[in-house]
């Protein structure tokens, strides 16, 4: 900025109060309001520029631009107003105690400066919001589009990882994880029951007086068969039984007496059980005919792998009144 032609006084020659003091008095410095404001200084050179920026006038004294305005009365304040009267109003008005020393003659020029369209919001050149929107919008699409990309991709893998899987049929012999999920699981081999023997008395080999009748009823055997005349020494049923394997086993045997207790020898491969086979009365019956008293007993024997001799004989000391229905062989 240009300064104008403000005289050739030095800034520190003046002193706005210097009249206030005795020897500013006598320097001949004046009080506001008179033409002159603290020391007078050096006369002014025409064409000779003044050292300081700004030059201390009287209140009211320096005025925007050209316009010279009346110093106000007092010193410093406007002027009363009437009582009951508004104010005019100063809006946009220079204010008369200060002008920049551009205004003065000579000073820079004062024209206004429109301020500079930066394509912002207010006109103040400020960030360009619609740039800005549009661009994150945009960012915004490509991230959406980036995602749905993704995703199609993936679903494009699984399903060719699926076609692939079943052109090949498993090669290789390898399940899929979720293949064996899906099989159940397998159960240890249960050990099949083993089959063991059963016969009818009539079919087995008989000794002494037996023999094969089928006039009582409630007998199981075929037709109705069983064996009677058991009740005399030397009697016997004999049976070859075929053993899967070895083991303590029970012989059971299905019998009618006439409501009293019997008993039988019982021989196993050639050797006599310790204990006779007792074919007692369990269901305690009074009635003497034999079809009411049909029913089963067991004794324990111990029976090789492969075929077994078992035989029942009527021996001295026995109570043989009897007749035999079947045997079998069952697990202890």
């Amino acid at each position: 900025m240009t300064a104008g032609n403000n005289g050739a006084s030095k800034p520190e020659d003046d002193d706005p109060f210097g009249y206030l003091y005795a020897d500013g008095q006598a320097a001949g410095a004046q009080p506001p309001g008179q033409g002159g404001y603290g020391y007078p200084g050096p006369a002014a050179q025409p064409g000779v520029p003044r050292t300081s920026y700004n030059q201390v006038r009287a209140v009211g004294e320096r005025q925007y631009g050209q316009q010279q305005v009346p110093p106000q009365p007092g010193y410093g304040y406007p002027p009363q107003q009437a009582y009951g009267q508004q104010p005019a109003p100063q809006y946009h008005q220079p204010n008369p105690q200060y002008a920049a020393p551009e205004t003065y003659p000579g000073g820079a020029p004062t024209a206004h400066r429109p301020a500079q369209d930066g394509g912002g919001s207010g006109g103040r050149g400020g960030p360009n919001t619609k740039a800005l929107l549009i661009a994150a919008v945009a960012v915004v699409a490509v991230v959406l589009i980036g995602i749905g990309a993704a995703l199609l991709s993936g679903n494009d893998g699984d399903r060719d990882k699926k076609n692939e899987a079943a052109s090949s049929g498993g090669s290789g012999g390898e399940a899929k994880e979720s293949d064996k999920a899906k099989e159940p699981e397998k159960k240890p081999e249960e050990t099949p029951a083993l089959e063991l023997p059963k016969q009818d008395a009539a079919t087995l080999t008989l000794g002494g007086s037996t023999t094969v009748e089928s006039s009582v009823d409630g007998a199981q055997g075929v037709n109705g068969t069983y064996v009677t005349g058991f009740n005399n020494v030397g009697s016997s049923v004999t049976w070859k039984a075929n053993m899967p394997t070895e083991g303590s086993y029970r012989l059971t045997v299905r019998y009618a007496i006439p409501a009293v207790d019997a008993n039988a020898t019982l021989t196993v491969n050639g050797k006599p059980n310790t204990q006779p086979i007792g074919l007692k009365n369990f269901i305690n019956s009074s009635d003497t005919n034999l079809e009411k008293n049909w029913q089963t007993t067991w004794a324990p024997v111990d029976l090789k792998k492969g075929e077994n001799e078992i035989k029942i004989s009527c021996e001295d000391g026995n109570q043989c009144d009897v007749v035999l229905d079947w045997l079998e062989v069952t697990q202890k």
